[in-house]
């Protein structure tokens, strides 16, 4: 699959869950969050390919602005990654505020897990996953170095499910989410 493949996939989601630790949800993040992201790729990436980068992760996050049903969507996220001064604290505060707002919405949910939680299933990667029109088209998808990986096996899947409920077990809940965001906020 491509990353077409993945704006398609996104786009017709039921619902969508993301568990990240070390940066805020691509669907989340600023269009300047995202840019200093792509510009500290592994591999230097050329301005036109920042660009075009940036411009399908922004118009990606669209699924979460549609007037009529915009998407579901859970994401948990580590303490560190909104601690991290990505691109400095200017970009970071406006990121979190960012983080504030989408949270207000009815169909966004956002959660957070502390250092206090220690080690956790699945806190080495982020997950990405897509609840299908059908059952059998649900999909989750790693973002990893060498590119993303899709799983849609039944066996995988049930792993996966039951990873995200260990991980939102942990997770603090929407309300005290956003104290520590506000919190991380007055540290920067």
């Amino acid at each position: 699959m491509t990353w077409k493949s993945l704006a398609e996939l996104e786009h017709h989601a039921r619902s969508l869950r993301d568990s990240t630790t070390a940066r805020v949800p691509g669907l989340l993040q600023t269009r300047e969050y995202a840019l200093e992201i792509f510009r500290q790729a592994v591999t230097e990436l050329p301005p036109p390919d920042i660009e075009h980068r940036l411009s399908f992760r922004i118009k990606r996050q669209a699924i979460l602005f549609r007037e009529d049903e915009p998407t579901p969507y859970e994401a948990i996220t580590h303490e560190a990654a909104l601690r991290m001064k990505v691109g400095g604290a200017k970009v970071a505060r406006q990121q979190l505020q960012h983080l504030l707002d989408m949270s207000d919405r009815d169909h966004i949910t956002l959660r957070a897990i502390t250092f206090d939680a220690g080690a956790y299933p699945g806190s080495g990667q982020s997950i990405h996953y897509a609840h299908g029109p059908v059952p059998e088209l649900d999909t989750v998808y790693l973002d990893q170095a060498h590119g993303l990986a899709f799983v849609d096996a039944d066996a995988e899947l049930r792993r996966y499910r039951t990873l995200f409920d260990r991980i939102e077990a942990l997770a603090l809940p929407p309300e005290k989410t956003r104290d520590l965001i506000h919190n991380v906020m007055r540290d920067l």
